[in-house]
């Protein structure tokens, strides 16, 4: 089991969230979820491929939007830092 936590790259959790359904909000704190079982693995998961860390992009719900977060692991956290949806 990892010690590594996930939380939004912005104090203001609004201005990531603000307007997104709550049903797009739970599946997205689902998904870093379990990112941050992965640890330093959640580096290598979404696009872009072929390497590892930096801005790191993730699909939801079946394409209909996706999530940008950035794994920290000085801070053993992944940040989600936007959410894009296609309403």
């Amino acid at each position: 089991m990892s010690d590594w936590t996930w939380d939004y790259n912005t104090d203001d959790h609004a201005h990531v969230t603000g307007g997104l359904p709550p049903g797009v909000i739970a599946e997205v704190e689902r998904i870093a979820t379990e990112l941050s079982v992965l640890g330093r693995d959640a580096e290598a998961v979404g696009r872009p491929t072929g390497r590892s860390g930096g801005l790191r992009e993730f699909d939801i719900l079946g394409g209909r939007g996706f999530i940008n977060f950035l794994v920290v692991p000085r801070h053993e956290c992944v940040y989600v830092c936007g959410i894009t949806w296609y309403e």
